[in-house]
């Protein structure tokens, strides 16, 4: 039995149409905001910031910065203005969507205090990965705590 030409255009139509549903739906649930945990143990604040996505340090890997004995600071940041300021509340990353659970712009590494560009990737919904390139890429994944 051959099928009608018509119902062949009208189950394409159909298949594209749920299909663009699909992506759509499927965009719409990368939602990165919420507080993270990265692998050296800080916890990483992701919210929205202008037409995109900010990190921004909640708390460190520890209370006291080993090489100081006090807290952490911002000691790497190339303004000397902002070395003695608290490392809670610096933007370590800002982002803007980049396709379906990906967001690109730029990093900013405290242990060096250098910038570079890089992505957030959405992995599952507890899982974001944050990478970046210098010479070489690299990066980590960041665990859902809320």
């Amino acid at each position: 039995m051959q099928v009608p030409r018509v119902l062949m255009k009208l189950f394409a139509v159909y298949s594209a149409s749920a299909l663009a549903f699909l992506v759509a739906v499927g965009a719409a649930q990368a939602d990165p905001r919420g507080l993270w945990l990265a692998q050296d143990g800080a916890r990483v604040r992701v919210t929205d910031c202008g037409s995109g996505l900010c990190g921004i340090i909640a708390s460190p890997k520890s209370d006291i910065d080993p090489s100081t004995g006090a807290s952490w600071t911002d000691k790497h940041n190339p303004d000397p203005s902002k070395r003695g300021l608290p490392l809670v509340g610096v933007e370590v990353f800002a982002m803007v969507p980049d396709g379906p659970g990906k967001w690109s712009g730029s990093l900013y590494n405290t242990d060096n205090g250098q910038t570079y560009s890089g992505h957030v990737v959405e992995l599952d919904n507890n899982t974001i990965r944050v990478e970046g390139c210098v010479l070489i890429c690299g990066g980590q994944n960041m665990r859902r705590i809320k």
